[in-house]
């Protein structure tokens, strides 16, 4: 017994609290950037965003660069819980991608319904499609007990099927401009790094130094290069003992996971968050918030999400292709619905590549996404509050 409390399993607990505390952490960096950019700094602030420190400015290295630890993470994440996690068999998969899938085709439909006649801002439908892991849940963990731990692990399996599938996007819609040289080259580096791993090489000194030149590659062939991250990921060795789970001493994947498992919520995400929720307010009308662009996002978040992931999830639940989560009734999984219109981080990150060229579609964009998301949190925590409270302790994270 005491072997099964030192598995991943008891590492997933930890980190679902870690990622609780970096979600309070963001709204902290979310609020600050809309307060020193509405305030006499505010000149100060958008000119240091836009400085450079080398070949890119103040804002490239934190989206291009700091994201792309950030992307690591989720890649890492991806891995895992595909091979030796929550998402490690189908029947664990079918609730949460079902339920993923529902709450990013939804939202982008209603993206695109409300901006039919708006053609310049139909490059954004994606931007609702995400949902923010770390805001979700700091906002669940404001619940405490309330929640049962079951809807924590949803969520977080929802959310990582969730972050696939912006990868995705990212890669198949937002790239531009292809340098075949530079992405043959990144796809050598990356044939490299699949050799190490093929030769159970367990140090990570060679992945990160590998990985670093792959950023560079990709950052000058075209294709986003935080993707670079999520494709060194990737090649990270996981390491898997059948039965009792994982060696973590000897594991790549499972070290580099959890040095990045606090950097990235409580360092990477606060400063992305602080340098992109920024948008003076100054003249901002009741008109400006019902404009096409700022309601397709803000009405996707939270119409788009609730339909979209209650609606699949109780269709697969009735149609016996899964169950609900333990503890859980219908009126959670409505809170847990609304709650995945927080798209917080990756939303921003979207929609900053689908208006790269026009900063006052982006302002539109943040607007939108800050308003649903404060929508989405507030009666996500509300309905959550007046569900049934969990029932004694919550079930083991399996």
């Amino acid at each position: 017994m005491q072997d099964q409390k030192q598995r991943p399993v008891s590492i997933l607990r930890e980190f679902l609290d870690s990622e609780a505390a970096g979600g309070i952490v963001l709204m902290a960096a979310a609020a600050l950037a809309l307060i020193v950019a509405n305030s006499p700094l505010a000149e100060a602030y958008f000119d240091a965003l836009h400085a450079y420190l080398g070949p890119l400015s103040v804002s490239h290295w934190i989206n291009d660069g700091l994201m792309a630890v950030f992307f690591l993470l989720v890649g890492l994440e991806i891995k895992r819980e595909m091979l030796d996690g929550q998402l490690s068999t189908w029947p664990r998969r079918a609730l949460p991608g079902i339920a993923a899938a529902g709450g990013m085709l939804v939202p982008a439909l209603v993206y695109v319904a409300i901006n039919l006649d708006n053609p310049a801002a139909l490059s954004g439908w994606a931007i609702p499609t995400a949902t923010d892991i770390a805001f979700a849940l700091g906002v669940l963990s404001l619940l405490g007990s309330r929640v049962p731990g079951s809807l924590k692990v949803f969520l977080t399996a929802l959310a990582i099927i969730d972050d696939l599938g912006a990868v995705i996007i990212i890669a198949v819609f937002y790239t531009t401009g292809l340098s075949l040289a530079y992405l043959g080259a990144a796809f050598a580096v990356i044939a490299l790094l699949i050799v190490l791993n093929r030769m159970k090489v367990l140090t990570l000194v060679p992945y990160i130094l590998l990985g670093v030149v792959l950023w560079v590659l990709v950052l000058k062939s075209g294709v986003h290069a935080t993707l670079a991250g999520v494709a060194l990921a990737l090649t990270i060795p996981l390491k898997v003992s059948p039965g009792i789970g994982h060696d973590l001493d000897h594991s790549p994947l499972h070290r580099l996971e959890h040095g990045l498992h606090r950097i990235v919520p409580f360092v990477v995400i606060p400063i992305f968050g602080f340098a992109n929720a920024g948008v003076s307010l100054a003249g901002l009308s009741a008109a400006a918030l019902v404009e096409p662009l700022t309601l397709g996002v803000a009405a996707g978040l939270v119409a788009g999400k609730l339909v979209g992931v209650f609606g699949s999830s109780a269709l697969a639940i009735r149609l016996g292709f899964a169950d609900l989560p333990v503890n859980a009734g219908w009126l959670h999984m409505i809170g847990i619905s609304l709650l995945c219109g927080i798209g917080f981080t990756m939303s921003l990150f979207i929609g900053l590549l689908a208006f790269a060229s026009n900063v006052e579609l982006q302002d539109a964009v943040k607007v939108g996404i800050l308003a649903g998301s404060f929508i989405a949190a507030i009666l996500g925590a509300a309905v959550l509050l007046v569900a049934p409270a969990a029932n004694g302790a919550d079930e083991e994270m399996e």
